[in-house]
């Protein structure tokens, strides 16, 4: 009997390590930069603020990314994150969490960035069908936190990756543009863990009320990247 004892518990403990590894593999896969969104392509206004002279080296691109996940689209993204992750399973809900988080977009290419990444992003993750929302179409967040719902994937976890890989993909837009070596741009990205950690817990406890962005300068730097001549990026 404590032999079948032990062998039961050993299952149980081996499946629930397998599934949280599943998670984990999940979350490596979709959000890796070799994940086909075409999030490279971006900057997020980040060119603009290059080219105006106002990010230079790694003390201030440290500073434009805390901002922008703390107090700016980092932080929205992380709510409407958290809303869709909630959702995932009420087609519905998760169709007003869409319309919601493309209507915040705060300039056209902002809304072509996040659009065109969830497209793309809810295209590839129908190679999981259990894990392929029920969209047909939705910003980068929403399709990612649906993706993420559905996998059983725990929310914090979710938050923290997603935010690394916003943080991660500003990082390499600066080593292409400034440019920053990529030495420093490790620096930037060990720099920018508390506020990535801080804002994923903060995220994880959010409801649609706590949305809201200050990070106007970043706002304004996207709007003006329309007409950047000549440039890298598509937003």
């Amino acid at each position: 009997m404590a032999g079948r004892i032990r062998r039961m518990i050993t299952g149980i403990t081996v499946t629930i390590i397998m599934t949280d590894q599943t998670s984990l593999l999940r979350l490596l896969t979709w959000l890796s930069p070799a994940f086909p969104v075409g999030m490279f392509g971006w900057s997020h206004g980040l060119e603009q603020t290059i080219a105006q002279g106002t990010v230079t080296n790694g003390d201030e691109l440290i500073d434009w990314i805390s901002g922008l996940v703390e107090f700016g689209s980092g932080w929205t993204d992380a709510v409407l994150l958290a809303e869709a992750h909630a959702a995932a399973g009420d087609p519905a809900r998760l169709a007003e969490v869409a319309d919601l988080a493309a209507a915040l977009a705060p300039s056209a290419e902002r809304l072509a960035e996040t659009l065109g990444q969830g497209a793309a992003f809810l295209k590839a993750v129908r190679a999981w069908p259990d894990a392929a929302p029920a969209l047909d179409a939705a910003p980068w967040p929403v399709a990612v936190g649906a993706a993420c719902g559905l996998a059983g994937i725990p929310l914090p976890d979710a938050l923290t990756a997603t935010l690394h890989a916003f943080a991660s993909n500003l990082v390499s837009v600066a080593l292409r543009t400034i440019p920053l070596g990529q030495t420093e741009g490790v620096r930037v990205m060990a720099a920018v863990e508390p506020v990535v950690l801080a804002t994923a817990v903060r995220a994880a406890r959010s409801t649609l009320d706590d949305l809201g962005s200050i990070a106007l300068i970043s706002d304004i730097a996207a709007m003006r990247h329309e007409t950047l001549q000549p440039r890298l990026f598509l937003s």
